[in-house]
């Protein structure tokens, strides 16, 4: 590495681009392994002759798979070289899809998927560290935030690009197509991507060390608010839709939030080093205010466009800002933190689906907004609470 011989002028501009490009196509294959199936179920259901609802397991499973394994396999790996261990998550995720894509057993399916949610969840444990530890302190939100990029596009191409696949080449020919992807990724992870060595056995805090350092739990707390808000929204946005009369125009819907995450990230990445507290509490409050306008006129089609648009903008960055929030906090426990995070967030997900299923049963899609407002607003408070850990005012960062 010739960071360390850079001029200061060089190192404020340059980040090791490939690499941290690298990462975040990783991140990409994990997640679009997540979701893609979600656009595919009809044809995954017909072929193995099992119901949709059961074809839905294959994206459950998967969910189940990093949740379990993220916290356990993160720790349980520290002390490994880095480049070597991510190559063998990315082996995993080849092997478990190229199953996936030859079985004609559901129940070996199943397995698979569960297997590669494992890998997946490992992967997540470890992109965050890995990103910060390339480049210098000054620029270690930027990193994360490029690192990053893979997630919001996954999310936003995942399904639809499933749909596409399953309907023109089978979704057979889609897992086989993400095993070729994979291999390109793990040649292009292994030619740009540093290796660095693990961590030294004396250095390691155990899990819950690091749950009660100052700062972590504030995060940990914020997140489950923001993305539980944003799951109950983002899992049943079609029938949200429908009192504008959009539920037929939900891609425009979502190509709208996509456009605006990627806005998001973009500004999150320019400003994350300098302003994490204000950005935090501004895409809290942004998401809060685009709540209320759903809330008092969610049935006009421009107001849910523009609100749409004013939740992409405020929770793209959100992984990025959330990440760097928690390794600043956890320091030299960065790793285990974020895996206690990748956790977290996948509970806030799944929660999300259940309590928007119970509202929309109970209250329906009128009581969403004001339940986003009921989970932003004591997030906000949080955020703007933890001033001296967590969200501090000045960054615990030494100055170059």
């Amino acid at each position: 590495m010739t960071t360390s011989t850079a001029t200061v002028g060089e190192r404020t501009e340059r980040l090791p681009v490939a690499a941290l490009l690298a990462l975040s196509m990783t991140g990409f294959l994990a997640l679009l392994t997540e979701t893609m199936p979600a656009g595919m179920l009809l044809r995954i259901s017909q072929d193995l002759g099992v119901s949709e609802a059961l074809a839905g397991q294959f994206v459950t499973l998967y969910a189940i798979g990093s949740l379990v394994a993220a916290i356990p396999l993160t720790a349980a790996t520290l002390g490994w070289r880095r480049r070597p261990l991510l190559i063998a998550a990315l082996v995993a995720v080849l092997a478990f899809n190229t199953l996936t894509a030859l079985t004609s057993s559901y129940a070996v399916a199943l397995v698979a998927r569960f297997m590669a949610g494992m890998a997946g969840g490992l992967i997540w444990g470890m992109l965050a560290g890995y990103a910060r530890r390339m480049v210098p302190e000054h620029l270690k939100g930027r990193a994360l935030a490029v690192a990053g990029l893979g997630a919001p596009l996954a999310l936003s191409l995942g399904v639809p690009l499933g749909t596409l696949m399953g309907a023109t080449l089978g979704w057979r020919t889609a897992f086989g197509g993400m095993s070729l992807l994979t291999l390109a990724v793990m040649a292009w992870v292994f030619l740009q991507v540093p290796d660095y060595p693990g961590q030294a056995a004396e250095k390691r805090a155990p899990v819950r060390r690091i749950f009660v350092t100052p700062g972590v739990r504030p995060v940990l707390a914020v997140l489950a608010l923001w993305v539980l808000a944003h799951s109950i929204l983002y899992t049943y946005v079609m029938p949200f839709l429908a009192p504008a009369g959009l539920s037929d125009r939900v891609d425009a819907v979502l190509l709208v939030f996509g456009v605006a995450s990627l806005a998001g990230i973009w500004i999150s990445g320019l400003l994350i080093d300098r302003m994490l507290r204000s950005l935090v509490l501004l895409a809290l409050a942004g998401f809060a205010l685009a709540s209320l306008a759903l809330g008092v006129a969610g049935t006009q089609p421009v107001v849910v466009y523009v609100a749409v648009a004013a939740w992409g903008l405020t929770f793209g960055g959100s992984g990025a800002l959330l990440q760097t929030a928690s390794a600043e906090a956890a320091g030299p426990g960065a790793d285990v933190a974020q895996s206690i995070l990748v956790t977290v967030w996948n509970i806030a997900i799944a929660g999300g689906g259940i309590v928007g299923g119970v509202l929309l049963e109970t209250s329906g899609v009128g009581a969403f907004p004001w339940a986003l407002l009921a989970l932003l607003l004591p997030g906000l408070l949080i955020a703007w609470a933890s001033r001296a850990h967590g969200f501090p005012a000045k960054p615990h960062r030494s100055s170059h």
